[in-house]
C-alpha cells in the first residue's frame, strides 16, 4: 500500500508541477466564469469552484506533503553519508535534523561563533572537528615547547 501510495504521489507531484496542468487549471477556472451569466452567479455556481478547489487543495497538501518528506529523508541520508566518509568532517552533525529549533539555533550560533575566532571577523567560515583538533594539539605544542625552553633556561 505504502509503495503504491508513493507512486502516487510521485506522480501526481510531477504532473501538477508542469505548466499543462497549469494551463488546464487555467482553462478551467476561466470555463467555470464564463458560465457565470449562465447560471445567473448564483450561489450553486460559486459552491461549484470553491467546493472543487477546496478539496483539490486539501488532497494536494498530503501528497505534496508525502514526496517533501521523502526528499528530505532522501537528502539527509545522503548528506549524513558524506559527513561519515569525509575524514575531517565533524560527525556531530549526522541527525541533527533530528534536534528541535532551540537545539539547533544553539549549535548555529556555536559554529557561527566559532568561525568568527577562527577568522577574526569577516564571513563565517566554519572550522572542521579535525582542524580543530589539529590547531588544539599545535597549540599544546607550543605550550609544551614554551614551558621546556623555560625548564632550560631556569636550570
Amino acid at each position: 500500500m505504502e509503495k503504491l501510495f508513493n507512486h502516487f504521489a510521485n506522480l501526481t507531484a510531477q504532473a501538477t508541477g508542469r505548466p499543462p496542468t497549469f494551463i488546464l487549471c487555467v482553462l478551467l477556472v476561466a470555463a467555470w466564469a464564463v458560465t457565470g451569466p449562465l447560471f445567473r452567479f448564483s450561489e450553486d455556481w460559486q459552491l461549484v469552484i470553491n467546493t472543487g478547489t477546496t478539496i483539490v487543495t486539501f488532497l494536494m497538501v498530503f501528497l505534496i506533503q508525502n514526496t517533501q518528506n521523502r526528499d528530505a529523508a532522501a537528502m539527509h541520508a545522503k548528506m549524513d553519508e558524506l559527513i561519515h566518509a569525509v575524514r575531517a568532517a565533524d560527525e556531530r552533525f549526522i541527525g541533527i535534523e533530528r534536534l528541535t529549533d532551540h537545539e539547533l539555533k544553539a549549535i548555529l550560533t556555536e559554529v557561527e561563533d566559532r568561525a568568527h575566532r577562527l577568522r577574526g571577523g569577516g564571513p563565517p567560515v566554519v572550522e572542521t572537528r579535525a582542524e580543530e583538533e589539529a590547531r588544539a594539539e599545535r597549540r599544546a605544542a607550543r605550550r609544551a615547547a614554551a614551558a621546556a625552553k623555560r625548564a632550560k633556561a631556569a636550570g
